[in-house]
């Protein structure tokens, strides 16, 4: 078994006046060809690149490269630099690398009770961050903060780009026709958020699960980034799901790919908020955590105290986490049997189930999982909402980049 585990560093939270909105740059994002954007992708997901060993992946002629690269050039996307010998034979090869610095994106991550932003570049690298409160979750007056918020970045940074925004909820439909179509923690049904985002940005926008977002953002420029095939599962609050099979990420039918917070650990356990008996639901998610445990002094069963008590050494408590652990396990397991990824990917605001549990994590995947473990690779990420608003941003450079 392989087992990474990264902390990184937030991002740091900034904080501006108010401001009027400014329109987007109608010229930030020429019109290119398929083939003028599966070049660029594939420099921003691959980092710098030799111009033979670009045309060998895409299947291109020299000529038709060469007037590509230039056109990407000339739009200031691309530069040239530095040399690299590939391969161990023959001379150096002259390398095409990314300018990231040319474009910069708003990514947002919308919850129940607060709006996270960021700015990033084109290689997804967060050049500025910040957070406010949601105080009234009506459509209107969330776009009404979103406005303020880009106009802010927009005075600092822009011309801006795109907008990417990240929820918990489904999302389906294309273009501007993409609908919220059901968000819990907002209280919204049918919102078509992508229409409403570009009206009040000015910018062009997508919108996707949050969840499906964070899988993006780590396929091309985090963990995952070169992967043709993985899983990303996020414990917390809820139990997210994405997957990438064969370099694509999934969708789904009805825009809800990877459901197995209702996959059945132990058909004699306790019941869901769905009434489902003994499903991962019922073990993992932090309000399960707490449901197990006797009330706080406040007469309060909260997640916090769960923790607390673990931490503590409480028996009730560390059995709660060991039972939570053992779905996380049985989870990754079957993911990782449906699809054979070359990483499982964990992340979420209820990653100390791995941390007090982890013994108990891989007995849940001994249990399910069919292969060998050493074939196995999970690498645990740091949560941070920062991240997930990032996330939003990857999915404007994505649109962008594969539109």
């Amino acid at each position: 078994m392989t087992i990474t585990q990264n902390r990184a560093v937030p991002p740091p939270r900034a904080h501006y006046p108010r401001t009027v909105i400014a329109r987007g740059n109608p010229e930030a994002w020429p019109t290119m060809s398929a083939a003028s954007h599966a070049v660029l992708r594939e420099i921003v997901v691959n980092g710098a690149l030799p111009r033979a060993e670009l045309a060998a992946r895409l299947g291109l002629s020299k000529p038709s490269l060469t007037r590509i690269t230039r056109s990407l050039m000339d739009d200031g996307f691309l530069l040239e630099g530095g040399t690299e010998l590939r391969g161990g034979m023959g001379r150096p090869s002259e390398l095409l690398h990314l300018r990231p610095e040319s474009r910069r994106f708003v990514g947002l991550k919308l919850t129940g009770d607060h709006l996270y932003a960021v700015v990033s570049d084109l290689g997804a690298t967060v050049i500025d961050a910040y957070d406010e409160p949601i105080v009234d979750r009506s459509v209107a007056a969330v776009l009404e903060q979103i406005r303020i918020v880009v106009a802010r970045f927009d005075e600092s940074w822009g011309p801006l780009t795109a907008v990417g925004a990240a929820l918990a909820g489904t999302v389906q439909g294309s273009g501007r026709g993409r609908v919220v179509v059901e968000s819990a923690f907002l209280e919204w049904a049918n919102v078509p958020l992508v229409r409403l985002l570009e009206d009040a940005t000015g910018l062009p926008a997508t919108v996707d699960n949050d969840v499906q977002a964070l899988t993006a953002a780590e396929h091309w420029f985090g963990a995952g980034a070169g992967l043709r095939t993985m899983v990303l599962l996020t414990v917390g609050v809820g139990i997210g799901c994405g997957l990438v099979i064969n370099d694509e990420l999934v969708d789904g039918a009805h825009g809800t790919p990877g459901r197995i917070s209702h996959l059945i650990v132990d058909p004699s356990g306790p019941y869901c908020d769905r009434g489902h008996r003994g499903c991962a639901s019922s073990y993992l998610t932090n309000s399960s955590i707490a449901g197990a445990l006797p009330r706080d002094p406040a007469g309060e069963r909260t997640y916090e105290y769960a923790l607390e008590q673990a931490r503590e050494g409480r028996p009730s408590a560390l059995k709660a986490f060991a039972d939570a652990g053992f779905a996380l396990g049985c989870l990754i397991g079957t993911a990782a049997n449906l699809i054979d990824p070359a990483k499982v990917i964990l992340s979420g605001d209820g990653l100390a189930v791995y941390e007090l549990a982890e013994a108990d994590v891989w007995r849940g995947i001994r249990q399910t999982h069919e292969e060998d473990l050493e074939r196995l690779d999970v690498d645990v990420q740091p949560f941070d909402f920062g991240e997930w608003a990032r996330g939003g941003a990857v999915l404007a450079i994505r649109n962008a980049i594969s539109p």
